[in-house]
């Protein structure tokens, strides 16, 4: 399959060039040729065992309305149609495997479509198949799957990042045009910054969580993952909305700008206010080629002349040590669910519903898991920790406040997205202060429920492994119109940030 983006795909399936059956068998050989080969992606777990039957019912519908001469009247309702797509394994999709990465829902399979797979397949797209992620979403290179972990297209021998580190590899690949993953401190940017695409994390509520298995409620959202701002504005046109099975769920203004992405003029850009928070510049540990091409992309801004201010903001020294309290006491909440009785996997060795639950979550789960839920636990217990979790509400309060504040006077706040590239295979799977660091400039968007977008904005040095750099465009709430803009004014003098298939 040759590189194409969403808007390519769809003008080569209306003109006939190509067709969606085409696309999906070209993604399922590659799928197949890769798990074969020395060293696998492992980006898919699985294909759909319906996308070609899909597929092919997409172009029997395109065939039949260039027959009638209605072919755009049938594009304007489903702006997607024939589109194949990848999704993370903790998305639910009707009839399919749903495990999260873990061995506690081996062969669980979901009952019902989330609310944005519903979305998406009434705009025609089609569901591809399963991808890897770190088990339940806690981690940040695909390490911690019970699937094994997910390579790095650009370099196999280095993480794809995570926890979206499936769906952020099988578009870098080009084995998908755009995916679905999930964000809880930075599990959609990461991985796009790792593997060289594009990645939103939408404003909390804008796409609802309903069929999205949960980490930490509070702070999920569901994101995207694609070649160009072009393509996540056209999926999340889409799939953004109000939805009656999420309470939490919001509209998105100015979404019909989403539809047919117009980037940012430079005068528009002229127009901006951009402020740089003080906190990520004086960071220890960044490598200078990250400092490196965040300049580049600093200076593009300022050759466009957008006012760029250095801004002082303290409680974000505090953003990762707040995150990681409400985080986790919100996962070993919403893990407790997963005892061995009410589904998922069940290990009964006759002895009574206590040894039944311990031996099923020893089991089943993995030890970041574990980790994580004996953290939360602690956190939640009183007697233990005190007001902890109180605290880090408060200082995510207090982050709140001020991000509102910063934006009431800018438009965009900029920093990169990690203090490093991607790092090889094993380095910090057993250091988890360290892999948890790399949350380090993302956290603080969670926490303010705001929108931000990585951008692939150049790659280290030879010397560090020629590797991915992504630098981050930050928003107010329900500004995504504003930054998917903005990024792709980049893109348009940037082009060209997939890899070609090997």
């Amino acid at each position: 399959m040759a590189f194409f983006n969403i808007k390519d795909t769809v003008k080569a399936l209306k003109e006939g060039t190509v067709t969606s059956a085409q696309l999906v068998k070209d993604s399922i050989d590659t799928f197949e040729k890769d798990k074969a080969s020395a060293i696998p992606l492992n980006a898919f777990l699985e294909m759909y065992s319906d996308a070609a039957e899909k597929a092919e019912a997409a172009d029997k519908e395109i065939a039949e309305a260039k027959a009638a001469g209605t072919l755009d009247d049938l594009y304007s309702k489903k702006p997607l149609l024939g589109v194949p797509f990848a999704v993370k394994d903790n998305i639910s999709v009707k009839g399919q495997r749903l495990t999260c990465g873990s061995k506690i829902l081996e062969g669980y399979v979901a009952p019902y479509n989330a609310t944005v797979i519903n979305r998406l397949e009434a705009s025609g797209a089609i569901p591809l198949g399963r991808c890897n992620q770190d088990e339940f979403a806690m981690g940040s290179s695909t390490e911690y799957s019970s699937y094994g972990p997910t390579r790095n297209p650009i370099n196999r021998d280095f993480v794809s990042g995570g926890s979206s580190g499936g769906p952020a590899a099988a578009v870098s690949a080009n084995q998908a045009l755009f995916g679905l993953g999930t964000e809880t401190g930075g599990s959609v940017r990461l991985p796009a910054s790792y593997c060289g695409i594009y990645g939103l994390k939408t404003t909390y509520g804008v796409l609802s969580r309903w069929g999205v298995v949960a980490y930490g409620s509070s702070l999920d959202q569901v994101g995207l993952l694609a070649h160009t701002p072009d393509d996540i504005a056209k999926t999340l046109s889409v799939m953004a909305g109000t939805d009656m099975y999420d309470d939490t769920s919001a509209d998105l203004p100015d979404s019909d700008q989403l539809a047919d992405l117009a980037a940012f003029t430079d005068e528009e850009i002229s127009k901006l206010k951009i402020a740089i928070p003080k906190q990520f510049l004086e960071t220890e540990g960044m490598l200078s080629d990250v400092s490196a091409v965040f300049e580049n992309v600093k200076n593009w801004l300022s050759s466009k002349g957008a006012k760029i201010d250095v801004v002082d903001l303290p409680i974000l020294d505090a953003s990762i040590a707040s995150y990681y309290v409400i985080a986790l006491s919100e996962a070993a909440s919403n893990l407790s669910r997963f005892d061995g009785i009410r589904y998922g996997r069940r290990v009964d060795n006759g002895q009574g519903y206590d040894e039944l639950y311990v031996q099923t979550r020893s089991e089943g789960f993995g030890p970041e898991v574990k980790r994580r839920i004996v953290i939360g636990n602690y956190v939640l217990s009183e007697q233990f920790s005190g007001d902890t979790y109180k605290k880090g509400m408060t200082v995510r309060a207090k982050i709140q406040s001020e991000m509102a504040k910063l934006f009431e006077s800018y438009d965009i706040v900029l920093c990169p997205t990690c203090p490093t590239p991607a790092f090889k295979l094993g380095q910090k799977v057993d250091s988890p202060l360290e892999m948890y660091l790399s949350d380090l400039f993302t956290t603080f968007v969670n926490l303010a429920r705001i929108t931000s977008i990585s951008i692939p904005a150049g790659k280290t040095t030879e010397a560090n492994g020629s590797m991915p750099v992504g630098i981050q465009f930050a928003g107010a709430m329900f500004s995504e119109v504003k930054v998917l803009k903005l990024a792709q004014a980049w893109e348009n003098e940037h082009p060209g940030c997939g890899i070609p298939l090997k």
